[in-house]
């Protein structure tokens, strides 16, 4: 009697041990790593289920967010900006590589014969590009740690309205160097593809609508673009790459790692 109450206790023991040495869910091993801090609205799709979502993340209204660019000069309050100079999305998706057919698109259209997940994950690097697909919160976060090297940073996305394509800049805030901007793919299939080129500036650019509505634009400035697509700069701003540096807007599926150097808790906005 007395052994199998001790055999019993021993499989309550190692049955504890199993439960406590089980791996942390997504939310839990956020607030491990960053107690107290509500997980970025952004992110919540990587907690789904099977990793999907029953419908394409971003809405073909949404697409002016992604395919607008401007000199830095034109980062000033008082600026007026409109959304969307770019006819081709395929070319803003991935501006400083010319990639393979259906690559770039896969991105945007619903076509599931063109698009491939592993095409554009596997697709090649442009100079100066470090590029990492992740379809978990973990895999996210221990990329961003990996590339700052501590935990004091911070996430940052754009808070566009819908159906506003007109605009005015009130303020400009630099946020970081070199940030790591985790873009949320086109698919059903919950993926960000996490990437970080040299010779960049991130920047909350504070926005007004006609009507009054306040916008927040995540905004990147590239300092060295001899790598971006002529064909882009030219319909966009008719210049050559190499040139002059050249911004622009970041949508609401993405976000901005950056450096914090306050004593603030990570944050969106």
């Amino acid at each position: 009697m007395e052994f199998a109450r001790l055999s019993i206790l021993t499989l309550f023991c190692l049955a504890f041990v199993g439960i406590s040495a089980s791996p942390l869910s997504g939310e839990d091993y956020w607030q491990s790593i960053w107690p107290n801090t509500p997980l970025p609205k952004i992110f919540l799709d990587l907690l789904l289920p099977y990793g999907r979502t029953n419908s394409l993340p971003i809405r073909a209204e949404e697409m002016n967010q992604y395919s607008t660019l401007f000199f830095e000069h034109d980062l000033y309050p008082g600026k007026k900006m409109t959304l969307g100079n770019i006819q081709s999305l395929g070319k803003m998706v991935r501006p400083f590589i010319k990639p393979t057919q259906g690559v770039t698109d896969s991105i945007w259209l619903a076509n599931k014969e063109r698009q491939s997940l592993n095409d554009f994950c596997s697709s090649p690097t442009a100079t100066g590009e470090h590029k990492h697909c992740v379809s978990s919160l973990e895999s996210m976060i221990d990329h961003v740690i990996s590339h700052f090297g501590t935990t004091k940073i911070k996430a940052i996305s754009s808070t566009f309205v819908q159906n506003q394509d007109q605009y005015v800049v009130e303020e400009v805030k630099k946020v970081g160097d070199n940030a790591v901007m985790c873009h949320r793919l086109n698919f059903e299939k919950v993926v960000f593809n996490c990437h970080q080129v040299q010779s960049t500036i991130a920047y909350v650019v504070s926005l007004v609508a006609p009507d009054g509505t306040k916008a927040k634009a995540l905004t990147v400035c590239h300092h060295d673009t001899r790598g971006m697509n002529p064909e882009l700069l030219y319909e966009a701003l008719k210049v050559d790459p190499g040139t002059i540096p050249i911004c622009h807007f970041i949508g609401n599926k993405a976000a901005a790692w950056v450096s914090n150097h306050s004593n603030d808790h990570l944050c969106v906005i």
